[in-house]
Parts: structure tokens; sequence; C-alpha cells
């Protein structure tokens, strides 16, 4: 049997085996049992009992974490000339078009998110190969679709973040760092949590929400207590 690493004993201390912590005890205990010595994401993993195979049962939507996400999200937007100056102002890293659209095409992904019109999206399509499989196409659900450009820029920059459930019924996705207060990571995980119960689709049966996980980069998993959505 391997033995513990320093950091894996310090784990092994601080979380008690079997035990499944409060949401606000949670957002506490992962600053605690990281070590990295760079600013770690906090990451959550809510397993739903949902079969994502069927259409009325997938699970995807949008949330606004009310203390954003710590990272600096480069943001392109494609979009008529019109429209070009707002964008800018309103915080995009990359506004244009055809330039861009050739860039791509050629495997530029230098960004972290897209947002468009939808007016634009027939001049997007062809970038689907390359978008793709990156998760980078932009999607009218996700918001990143839209005439109003400059509200979406403002959003996805102060804290916007899409997600959707995966084959395997598992919704995965970053809610903040470690650099965060407990109580801002608490908050941004209410909010997840609160609009994935929002989400529920009423094709669902039996247990909605089957385990939830809070970790960090490279850390040990935190088992919270399901019930701990009441407190939302």
């Amino acid at each position: 049997m391997s033995k513990l690493t320093k950091n894996q004993k310090l784990a092994a201390e601080k979380i008690e085996e079997g035990k499944s912590y409060s949401l606000k005890e949670a957002s506490a205990l992962v600053k605690e049992i990281t070590t990295t010595k760079f600013d770690a994401s906090v990451d959550i993993d809510v397993r739903l009992g949902v079969d994502p195979r069927k259409a009325n049962q997938m699970v995807r939507g949008v949330v606004s974490l009310p203390n954003g996400t710590g990272k600096q999200i480069r943001v392109l937007v494609l979009c008529t000339s019109d429209v070009e100056a707002a964008a800018k102002e309103a915080g995009a890293d990359y506004v244009g078009l055809d330039e861009f659209i050739e860039k791509i095409k050629g495997g530029w992904t230098d960004f972290d998110v897209m947002i468009t019109m939808p007016s634009i999206m027939g001049k997007i399509g062809a970038l689907g190969r390359v978008l793709g499989p990156r998760g980078l196409m932009p999607n009218p659900k996700s918001g990143t679709v839209t005439n109003d450009v400059a509200k979406a820029v403002k959003e996805v920059k102060q804290g916007k973040i899409d997600f959707k459930v995966d084959k395997f019924g598992i919704v995965h996705t970053s809610i903040g760092k470690v650099s965060f207060t407990p109580d801002q990571i608490y908050g941004n995980a209410k909010e997840f949590l609160a609009t994935i119960m929002k989400l529920k689709p009423s094709s669902a049966k039996g247990t909605y929400v089957k385990s939830i996980y809070l970790s960090s980069t490279m850390s040990q998993g935190i088992k919270i207590d399901p019930r701990t959505i009441d407190e939302i």
C-alpha cells in the first residue's frame, strides 16, 4: 500500500472519512486542505437523477456568480461594425468579424467566450469544427447569441457562466478561487445550486440531487450533504 503524501495526510486529518458536510462547512474546509502554490480553482460536482439521453431531462443553464469567477475571461465578439464600439466599451478583449473568422479557421482559439449576433450566425456555422470540440460555439440558450452584445459582455466579465449535465448525469463547473473568502465561495456555490434546483425537469423522477462534492485543483473532494440545499 502506497504511503500518503504530506498534503494527503493534511487532508485526511481535516476531512472525517464517511462524513457529509454542510455547504457552509465545505466552503471553509476546501481552503484548509488546498496546498497548491498557485491560486487553485474551486470546483463543484453535482450528480443528478436525470437521463441526459432524453431531451426532456437535459439540464442546461446559466448563472451569474455574485462574487465572480476569479478568472480573467477573454471575450471575443463577432458583430457588425455599428456595435463594435459598444462591445469594446463593455470590456470585450477582441472585437471584429471577418478577420477573426479567418483566424479561427486557421486554428486560433485564444479566447474563453465568444459572443455574437443572430444575424452573424450564418457565417459562424462553418466554424463549428474548430469551436464545437472546445465548447466555444455561441448559443442563444447561454446568452452568447444576442443583439445586446454589450450587456452580454458585461455579464460574462462579472461572473456569468453556463453549464450543462454530461452523459453521466453530472454537472461540473468552477465557482471561484481558493483565494476567495469562505463566504464568497459559499455565496457562489449557493447561487449555483439554487439555479440547478430551478432547472429540475418535470419528467425527472425520484431523487433529483444525488450527490454534491466541493474540491479545488488537485485537492480531495469534500462530500456535501444534499440536504444542505434546504439552507438555500
